[in-house]
């Protein structure tokens, strides 16, 4: 089932109830997450492309973390009953601010590898990365055979075909960092879960920076590390992360 809420454009896997909700990364789109969806089938799941992206329109404002958490707050607020928030990294940081914002939305999060966010966030303008830029320049086969090796067949083309639906006007609004990870982390009371990899391999979230996330968090949190990867979790060790995920929507993230 596909449907919009204002300039927002969704997917859900169930017309009936959403268990969990699911903000992408950027230059990901809603799309992307159907892989680890079709491996959850037990799970009733909604997906959002966030604004700027996949078939999402692109409101002629800053981009902040409030707005990602504004955004997903008008999804969300349609549904009959708090959820558990699966967010990446962009996605990840909208998540933790929703939690943060709107205990009545979220009943437990999942952070995967994001930023640590900055003690002074200022509007800044932005340009495209270059190897965004150079990904976009491709057609979808091309981009593919850019993809990281050792990811799952069925997790290419989403990606491949993510990069091209970025709205290039994105880079013309500016953009805001968002506050502190831990800061975010000490204001959430449902139960959090921290996914990262090595920061040798390009993950965002330091063993010494999880545990900070640990000593400030407000509430039932529990980092879990998988060897290995890098910034993209789920797609470099999806079955780790698959048992992760699993374990904490059975466990801390069940619905009561």
């Amino acid at each position: 089932m596909r449907g919009k809420t204002g300039h927002l454009a969704w997917y859900r896997t169930d017309e009936a109830a959403v268990d969990v909700a699911f903000l992408h990364g950027f230059s990901d789109s809603a799309q992307c997450w159907e892989p680890l969806i079709a491996a959850m089938p037990g799970v009733r799941a909604l997906a959002i492309d966030a604004r700027g992206h996949g078939e999402s329109g692109l409101p002629e404002e800053p981009i902040r973390y409030d707005g990602h958490r504004d955004d997903a707050a008008s999804v969300l607020s349609e549904l009959p009953d708090a959820v558990v928030v699966v967010g990446h990294s962009m996605g990840a940081m909208a998540a933790a601010h929703l939690a943060a914002a709107r205990p009545d939305l979220v009943r437990a999060v999942v952070l995967e590898d994001p930023p640590n966010g900055t003690a002074d966030p200022q509007d800044k303008p932005w340009s495209e990365p270059a190897w965004l830029a150079e990904l976009r320049a491709l057609d979808v086969a091309e981009r593919i055979a850019r993809a990281e090796p050792g990811w799952s067949e069925d997790e290419l083309e989403p990606w491949a075909v993510s990069k091209g639906q970025v709205n290039p006007h994105l880079f013309d609004l500016t953009f805001r960092d968002g506050v502190p990870l831990t800061d975010l982390l000490a204001k959430i009371t449902c139960p959090v879960l921290l996914i990262h990899g090595d920061t040798d391999r390009g993950s965002l979230i330091s063993h010494e920076y999880a545990e900070r996330c640990a000593q400030a968090a407000g509430g039932d949190f529990r980092a879990a590390h998988l060897p290995g990867a890098g910034h993209s979790v789920r797609r470099d060790n999806r079955p780790q992360y698959l048992a992760e995920l699993t374990s904490f929507l059975e466990g801390p993230g069940r619905r009561a």
